[in-house]
């Protein structure tokens, strides 16, 4: 009996979902196969293959499913509407499936199943078992898929939470060690902030956390910092932003200078992004407020890592001078 594959592209949901969509189709008998990571090639497909308006995010996913399409029986591409039952996803997001479906020719079929926790906490499993009844009739092994998921899921928060970035923790849920412990050996400390599939891509962000690494900065990101504390720190707006990931970017901001622990802020924002633009200004502002060093960091598909380099050696070499560490 032949094995079925799945693809699914290296980027945007890709860092936050891996470990979950992973376990759960292979619970399901099917073979994950993941594309390349992101190089010049799969960049320039995917340029040639998306609208001219998109933002860089959307032409590498563009490039990724390229990069798929021949290797694999399904692409699994769903359609995220609310990650956390109040705020929705950009609508580039929401119009994902529909714009590669019909910019891309020769396409194995799509799995775009909905999902939208604006319908309850319950609708994770109600969308995980929609899929599983695509390739099974068995319930019991679509249960016992999902039950894998959660509990990879839950492990792959833990190692964020204790400082792992996405890219540290995929090995580690491999190995089955969830309780490594992450050294903190810095000069300073900066949060680094920004969309996932732009910050722990390293084609896209030019090597940003290796370039911060080099120059002994321990880096925190929004993915570090607990649910209950980014809730908490909603209620310190006035008003939130519509979008999930950006709403997190700026909570995150919040919860770092609250804790003022952080020497500096990273902000690491995609051109053409739209609700980047608003996001990039509101944390902006709140920098300014606490009196702490602020650098925006734009990337789009010319950026090039020498420029990216020095400006983020500047700015780590100011706030080492500022701390008497130079």
């Amino acid at each position: 009996m032949k094995i079925l594959r799945i693809g699914i592209p290296r980027t945007l949901s890709y860092f936050t979902f891996f470990p979950l969509w992973q376990p759960f189709f292979e619970g399901l008998g099917l073979d994950v196969i993941v594309s390349p990571e992101s190089n010049k090639e799969i960049l320039d497909d995917g340029i040639k293959e998306t609208v001219n308006d998109a933002c860089v995010p959307i032409k590498l996913f563009h490039g990724h499913v390229a990069a798929l399409k021949d290797k694999v029986d399904f692409l699994f591409i769903p359609r995220l509407i609310s990650l956390d039952g109040k705020s929705t996803l950009c609508p580039k997001f929401l119009g994902l499936p529909d714009m590669v479906k019909y910019s891309i020719k020769g396409l194995p079929e799509i799995i775009e199943n909905r999902l939208d926790l604006k319908k309850g906490k319950l609708e994770l499993y109600r969308f995980l078992y929609r899929i599983g009844k695509k390739f099974t009739d068995n319930k019991l092994l679509i249960l016992k898929a999902i039950w894998r998921a959660r509990y990879n899921f839950n492990r792959y928060r833990k190692l964020l939470l204790q400082g792992f970035t996405p890219l540290e923790a995929f090995p580690l849920l491999q190995k089955g060690n969830i309780t490594e412990v992450k050294p903190k050996n810095g000069k300073i400390k900066l949060a680094v902030l920004g969309y996932p599939y732009t910050l722990y891509d390293g084609y896209i962000s030019v090597g940003l956390l290796d370039i911060l690494k080099q120059h002994e900065v321990d880096v925190v990101t929004p993915e570090m910092v607990p649910e209950k504390e980014l809730q908490r720190m909603s209620k310190k707006f006035r008003k939130n932003l519509f979008w999930y990931y950006s709403n997190n970017v700026a909570w995150a901001c919040k919860y770092y200078l609250a804790d003022k622990t952080v020497d500096g802020i990273i902000h690491v924002t995609a051109f053409a992004c739209g609700p980047d633009s608003m996001t990039n200004k509101l944390i902006e502002l709140e920098a300014k407020e606490a009196k702490i060093p602020f650098l925006t960091v734009t990337i789009d598909e010319h950026t090039g890592e020498a420029g990216v380099e020095t400006r983020v050696e500047a700015f780590v070499d100011l706030i080492k001078r500022k701390k008497g560490i130079m």
